[in-house]
């Protein structure tokens, strides 16, 4: 088992700050995790999804599921019944980028479902086998959260770890561990709808820094006791790098 773990956070096919950031990822030393929502929105999410399913197969990547993903599959198994809310949390920009611009003025929901399906068989399979959380030392790594009102919160449904929000971010953390997780960017946890920095309270750790609404995405360092380095990208190119 690697000594470290780089934990990157939500990308949202910001491929150009995904690439960069892996370029400070130390394959040799450092296990890497993705937290999650790697597609929907941004620059292109087709090769986001791509890249990481690429890093799970070739590199022992680990993968979250987050939330995102679980509404794209919603969508290739209900098509119908799912496209408006897929197609509201940005949706059709991935379905773009797999198929082409402007599908949704020639396929129906259905038809969409099925040329996605039929093109990039392998997706679908692949996302279904994403893990939930992931424990490493001192950590546990979530995409949304968990649910603190459990007495043993490996008890969380599988809704709340890929959704939860307030409930998470309010409730005392009792699980003796410190919980990394994505999904709510850290303007919003601050509460001053500008701050992209890492948001660290109760031992909880926001690492969503809003990098596809011209925030920032994150790369964490960990050994297994502590949290040790944040390299911190935002849109201008500027790199925050920085030890904690």
């Amino acid at each position: 088992m690697k000594r470290e773990l780089f934990a990157i956070g939500d990308v949202h096919g910001q491929i150009s700050l995904f690439k960069e950031l892996l370029s400070h990822w130390d394959e040799e030393s450092q296990q890497l995790l993705l937290i999650g929502d790697l597609g929907d929105r941004g620059e292109n999410p087709k090769d986001c999804f791509l890249l990481a399913k690429a890093l799970v197969e070739q590199k022992g990547a680990i993968y979250l599921k987050g939330n995102h993903e679980d509404m794209l599959l919603a969508f290739m198994d209900h098509p119908e019944k799912n496209y408006e809310l897929y197609c509201l949390n940005g949706g059709m920009k991935t379905l773009e980028t797999f198929l082409h611009p402007g599908l949704d003025a020639e396929y129906s929901p259905t038809e969409m479902a099925l040329f996605l399906t039929s093109r990039y068989p392998e997706l679908r399979p692949f996302l279904e086998t994403l893990p939930l959380y992931y424990e490493w030392g001192n950590f546990i790594f979530v995409h949304a959260g968990v649910d603190l009102a459990k007495r043993d919160w490996h008890q969380t449904s599988d809704e709340d770890y890929v959704w939860i929000r307030d409930p998470f971010h309010k409730a005392k953390n009792t699980t003796g561990k410190t919980i990394v997780f994505g999904h709510t960017i850290t303007p919003a946890l601050f509460g001053d709808n500008q701050t992209t920095d890492l948001w660290i309270n109760d031992n909880k750790i926001g690492i969503d820094g809003g990098a596809v609404y011209g925030g920032a995405l994150h790369g964490v360092l960990f050994n297994k006791e502590k949290l040790v380095k944040d390299i911190k990208l935002d849109n201008t190119g500027f790199v925050w790098d920085g030890e904690i």
